[in-house]
């Protein structure tokens, strides 16, 4: 069966958890080693059962607790050339760390298929994850994106669970305090998904089969829990689908691991 679980989620910091009985990966470690190591543990994953830890980008927020982890866990790093370029050159790395391409072409990793796919976000490369698990339960992550690109789309349709980014709600980003400059580069083609650009490819998923959705990478100052999740709520609503019977919808905590899902 397929496990899910994000460990933390936000701007200050991002990992997930995916895999099944036997082990899985960790998409991003973006919080210290031992805030990766206490999240693990609150949901009963033993660190030996992690097999590759996948990177979408090199953000802080997204490699903060690499480098001390990989002395725990002598496993695997997958990211795309020019992040693992990024990250040997910027000491993220142990020297005996193994290191593997991972963009389209799909790779076994941890039991799974596992393909990544383009994701446009200000960075030297960013990209989302596609899962196919044993019993071909398909789960996707897909965060830090300006805009949802055709490559990105096709990734998450027919998806069964999908970590979606929504990172700000529109009116605070442009009644808070930030620079101009900065309030740009968020709304940008290579910024951030707001609550509501976010919702519409919620729908456009739920259309093509897929029901459970949890909604990730909130920004602290420009976005609430409840406000994400409400857009989330209106727009599958208003395109249909009914809540508890064609989806699920989640908001993956910012400190702390969420719920295991399993399916």
């Amino acid at each position: 069966m397929a496990r899910f679980c994000t460990l933390c989620s936000g701007s200050s910091g991002n990992s997930t958890y995916i895999g099944t009985g036997d082990g899985g990966v960790l998409v991003d470690v973006g919080i210290s080693c031992k805030g990766i190591l206490a999240a693990l543990e609150s949901v009963s994953l033993p660190p030996e059962k992690i097999r590759g830890i996948l990177i979408t980008h090199e953000h802080i927020d997204h490699i903060r607790g690499l480098r001390v982890l990989l002395k725990k866990l002598k496993t695997p790093v997958y990211a795309s050339v020019e992040v693992l370029d990024y990250l040997a050159e910027n000491g993220h790395l142990q020297p005996d760390t193994v290191v593997q391409q991972l963009e389209e072409t799909p790779l076994e990793v941890g039991g799974m298929e596992v393909q990544g796919f383009r994701t446009s976000h200000d960075s030297v490369h960013s990209q989302g994850y596609r899962f196919i698990l044993p019993d071909e339960r398909k789960i996707a992550v897909s965060t830090d994106l300006g805009v949802v690109t055709e490559e990105a789309d096709r990734a998450l349709s027919g998806c069964d669970l999908v970590l979606m980014e929504s990172n700000y709600d529109r009116s605070m980003l442009l009644a808070g305090p930030y620079p101009y400059a900065l309030k740009r580069r968020i709304q940008g083609k290579e910024g951030h998904l707001s609550n509501e650009d976010c919702a519409r490819q919620l729908l456009r998923m739920a259309e093509r089969g897929t029901t459970r959705f949890v909604l990730g990478h909130l920004s602290a100052e420009n976005n609430h829990p409840g406000i994400a999740y409400q857009t989330a709520v209106n727009a599958l609503q208003e395109g249909g689908c009914r809540e508890g019977l064609d989806f699920t919808l989640a908001v993956a905590p910012r400190y702390q691991a969420g719920e295991m899902t399993i399916f």
